[in-house]
C-alpha cells in the first residue's frame, strides 16, 4: 500500500529519458521556464542497442531533435563542427549531434538510472539507483523502446547464447565466420544483413514476404527507377514516414489520435509497414533472401539452431530477431504497481490524450510508448516537435492549478 506522502516538491516535473524525445521535451519545458530535471544517460539506446556502421534511413530535415527557438538544429551541429552534410546519416554522426544538443539543452542532465515512480497526493515520488528519491508535480516517461523488444514466439524458449534481438548488439564483428539467419524484412533487418555480411558472416534473411525497397535513384540510369523515385519524391512527406496517401494523415497527430480506437490500430499497422532504403540495396549481393517462408519451429541443439520450414529444415550459428518491438507498459519495470493499475492501456499501451497526459493526471508518456494514441510520427526523431510541444503547454495550462485528483482506486489507496 502506497503512503500518503505531503511534502513539497523538489521540481515541478522530471524527464525519464534523455534521447531525442526526453531531450526535446526537457528544452520545450525549460523556454517556458519550467523547474524540471532531466534522468538518464544522453542517448544510450541508441548507443547501445544499435550497430556501429549503422545510417539513419530518415531524412536529414526530420532528423533535427527539436528546440523551440530551432537554435540546436542539426544544420547548426554540422556547421559549428564544422564537418560535411551527409546522406544517408551516420550513427555516430547523429550520436555526437544528441550529446551536443544535451551539452547546451540540459547540461546539469542528472545520468542516474530511475528504478521506481510511485504516486503521492501531490505528485510523484522518483527513486532514482542510489535510493535517492526525488518528488515533481509531474513526470515524463521518455524510454523510447527501452525493453520493448518483440520476441517470436517461436523463439522465446531458445537460449540468448544461440538467438538474441537486433537491438541487443552495437557491433557484429563477432559473427565474422559464423552462419547467421535474420528474422525479418524491414529497415533492422535489411542493415543488420548487410552489417553482418561485410563483417564476414554468412547470411540468411528469413521473411514471409518480398522486401519492400523504398525508392532510390542515385547512381542508377534506369529511367524507371529514376520516374518511380521521382514520383516517389513528390508525394513524401517532411518525415517520410508511412505509404501515400497515409504518409500525409500521420503527419498530424491529433488528427491519428481522433480516429476511433480500432480504425486507429488499422492505420498504425498500415503506416508502419516493413519497409527497407533502396541505398541499402547495393550492399545485399551475397546475402540471401529466403523469402514466402512459414517458420514451423526452431530448436537448439549441438550443431547449433535447427530452424523447421513447412518442407526442410536449416542450421545456423545464429539466429537474429529483426522483429521489431512491441509496447508493454508493465516491461518498463518501473512504475509502482498500484501505479501501473491506474494506468489505462489498449493492448498494453498506455491511453494518452492529445497532451500526451495518460489516465493518472501528471503521467506523460513520449515517443514510441505514444504510438497507439497519437500515431506512427511518435516513432520517429521526426514526431520531437509536436510531442515536445504538446507536453509543455499541458505542464503549463496546469501548472498553477491544483493538482487534479487521482482516479478513485489510486486515491483511496493514498489515502489509507
Amino acid at each position: 500500500m502506497i503512503a500518503r506522502l505531503v511534502r513539497r516538491n523538489d521540481c515541478e516535473v522530471i524527464v525519464i529519458g534523455a534521447g531525442p524525445y526526453g531531450l526535446a521535451v526537457a528544452a520545450h519545458l525549460r523556454a517556458r521556464d519550467i523547474d524540471t530535471r532531466v534522468f538518464g544517460e544522453p542517448m544510450s539506446f541508441w548507443q547501445r542497442h544499435m550497430p556501429k556502421g549503422m545510417f539513419l534511413r530518415s531524412p536529414w530535415g526530420a532528423t533535427h531533435i527539436s528546440d523551440p527557438a530551432k537554435a540546436l538544429s542539426l544544420d547548426a551541429y554540422v556547421a559549428q563542427a564544422r564537418i560535411e552534410r551527409t546522406e544517408p546519416l551516420p550513427l555516430e554522426t547523429f550520436l555526437d549531434y544528441g550529446n551536443w544538443f544535451q551539452a547546451r539543452a540540459v547540461p546539469d542532465l542528472d545520468r542516474r538510472r530511475i528504478e521506481r515512480i510511485e504516486a503521492t497526493a501531490n505528485g510523484f515520488r522518483v527513486v532514482a539507483a542510489d535510493g535517492e528519491a526525488v518528488h515533481a508535480a509531474r513526470v515524463v516517461v521518455a524510454m523510447g523502446l527501452a525493453r520493448q523488444a518483440f520476441r517470436p514466439a517461436a523463439f522465446a524458449h531458445l537460449s540468448n547464447a544461440r538467438t538474441s534481438h537486433s537491438s541487443e548488439h552495437d557491433d557484429f564483428a563477432r559473427f565474422r565466420g559464423k552462419r547467421v539467419a535474420i528474422i525479418g524484412r524491414g529497415q533492422s533487418a535489411c542493415e543488420s544483413a548487410a552489417l553482418l555480411h561485410e563483417a564476414g558472416a554468412d547470411v540468411d534473411v528469413i521473411c514471409r514476404g518480398p522486401i519492400h525497397w523504398l525508392s532510390y535513384a542515385n547512381g542508377t540510369s534506369n529511367w524507371r527507377a529514376l520516374i518511380k523515385a521521382r514520383l516517389a519524391g513528390l508525394m513524401a512527406t517532411p518525415s517520410g514516414v508511412g505509404p501515400f496517401p497515409l504518409n500525409w494523415v500521420v503527419e498530424v497527430p491529433h488528427l491519428v489520435h481522433r480516429l476511433p480506437a480500432d480504425i486507429r490500430d488499422k492505420f498504425n499497422v498500415a503506416s508502419l509497414h516493413a519497409g527497407a532504403a533502396g541505398w541499402l540495396r547495393p550492399r545485399f549481393i551475397g546475402v540471401r533472401i529466403v523469402a514466402g517462408s512459414e517458420i514451423a519451429g526452431a530448436v537448439e541443439t549441438d550443431r547449433g539452431i535447427e530452424v523447421k520450414f513447412d518442407r526442410r529444415t536449416a542450421v545456423y550459428d545464429h539466429v537474429l530477431l529483426a522483429t521489431g518491438y512491441k509496447t508493454d507498459m508493465a516491461k518498463l519495470g518501473i512504475f509502482d504497481p498500484q501505479l501501473l493499475g491506474a494506468i489505462a492501456c489498449r493492448d498494453h499501451a498506455p491511453v494518452l490524450s492529445g497532451g500526451l497526459e495518460s489516465s493518472v493526471p501528471g503521467l506523460h508518456f513520449v515517443g514510441a510508448s505514444a504510438v497507439a494514441s497519437l500515431g506512427p510520427l511518435m516513432r520517429f526523431i521526426a514526431g520531437t516537435p509536436f510531442a515536445a510541444r504538446q507536453v509543455a503547454r499541458a505542464v503549463a495550462a496546469n501548472r498553477h492549478t491544483t493538482q487534479p485528483a487521482r482516479n478513485k482506486d489510486l486515491e483511496s489507496n493514498l489515502a489509507a
